[in-house]
Parts: C-alpha cells; sequence; structure tokens
C-alpha cells in the first residue's frame, strides 16, 4: 500500500492509487508524482526486471517510455480524476519521462541510480562548497555514499563522502555522451538526439500535458 509519507499527501497518495492499475495495464512504472500548486507532475518509467545475482547490468538500463505510451497513460487518467475528482478545482496534469538525467528526490530514487554519476547541491556548505559530484555507491533509508571526483588520495579514486538526505537540496543522475573525439578524428556534426531510436524518451524529457477544471464538488 503507498503510504502517504512516501508522495506527500493524501491527495497525491488518492492519485498515486488512481494511476496504479493503469501502469500494471502498461507495464509501466510510477518514478515520481507532485502536487506543485495548480499542477499535478507524474514521472513515469519502463519497468524494470530485477537484476539478478552476479550481473553487472545497472537496474537503470533498459528501454525508455514512449510518448505514445505517456499520451495513452495521459488520456486513461485523465478520465480517472475526472469520474474520482480527488483535486477540486482547475489543475493542469503533466505526465513525463525521467530524461537521461533524472531527478533524485526519494531513497528509492537513489537506490535505483547506484553506480550512476550524479551531481548534489548541498542546504548549506561542508568543507566550504555545497556542489558534489561523483558515483553514487551506497544509498540507506537515511542518506547516501559518494564516491568523489577529487582523487585526493592519489590513488584514481576520490575520496567518500556520506551524506544525510536532510543534508542534500537537490540532486541528479549526470549523463556523460561519451569521450571527446581523438585529435585529428574532428566531432560528429549529427544531433544528440538522432542517436536515439525515433518515438523514444531517451534524449530529450518527453512529455504530455493537459489542462482541466475538475467537476465543482
Amino acid at each position: 500500500m503507498t503510504s502517504e509519507s512516501e508522495y506527500g499527501g493524501p491527495v497525491v497518495t488518492r492519485i498515486v492509487a488512481l494511476a496504479q492499475p493503469i501502469l500494471d495495464d502498461l507495464g509501466l512504472t510510477l518514478y515520481d508524482c507532485e502536487h506543485a500548486g495548480g499542477t499535478l507532475i507524474i514521472t513515469l518509467d519502463k519497468r524494470r526486471d530485477p537484476v539478478g545475482p552476479g550481473s553487472d547490468e545497472s537496474g537503470s538500463a533498459g528501454p525508455r517510455v514512449l510518448l505514445d505510451e505517456l499520451s495513452l497513460f495521459t488520456r486513461l487518467l485523465s478520465r480517472e480524476l475526472d469520474h474520482d475528482d480527488p483535486m477540486p478545482g482547475r489543475y493542469t496534469l503533466e505526465v513525463s519521462s525521467p530524461g537521461l538525467e533524472r531527478r533524485l528526490r526519494r531513497p528509492d530514487h537513489y537506490t535505483g541510480a547506484i553506480g550512476e554519476a550524479v551531481a548534489v547541491r548541498l542546504v548549506r556548505e561542508i568543507d566550504g562548497t555545497r556542489r558534489l559530484s561523483g558515483t553514487l555507491i551506497a544509498a540507506t533509508d537515511s542518506g547516501i555514499t559518494i564516491r568523489l571526483d577529487d582523487d585526493a588520495t592519489g590513488t584514481g579514486a576520490g575520496s567518500e563522502r556520506q551524506l544525510r538526505y536532510a543534508d542534500i537540496e537537490r540532486a541528479k543522475t549526470i549523463f556523460t555522451w561519451g569521450p571527446a573525439p581523438k585529435p585529428g578524428k574532428g566531432a560528429s556534426t549529427r544531433p544528440r538526439s538522432a542517436a536515439v531510436a525515433g518515438g523514444s524518451a531517451d534524449a530529450e524529457e518527453a512529455s504530455t500535458h493537459h489542462s482541466q477544471e475538475a467537476a465543482a464538488s
């Protein structure tokens, strides 16, 4: 059962409950759900098979949500919201995929990003800085551990920094497009988005928007 503390309140918890059967039918999973003012922001991802023991594949690897899937989910959820009316008054529904650089907001987001490069902005300065970047190497219910990109030890590996979630103002994964071209080879002139299969939400965050006015209560 979805808890109110996980998503931030009874309204969003109710919306998640309405969305879950639709997600199950479409083979999608809920990455995040936020109610900010008059906007309901829902982020979807493809359902992942658990990474088996001994596998060196990241659980975040795999296909991305297609724009057609986002559109279909938006239509189906809008119908449920019209019927159930969990959000009285006028609101805007935004449905998107996480994109290549995903916002990290909850402990399960961090757990799913272990092994990936991340950028973190702190609530306040620690050791003279509010910005950290490195590889996320651990995540628990209370905080995370990052291997920084500082190589302070001179061994080729950065130092490790433990952070509580309360220390973090915002964080996201970092996508690297690949190594720079070798001298004399020249850079490719192909747009970045051209490397992604047509219709996929891989290169840019795909989204659909739907504005509606809920029935008066």
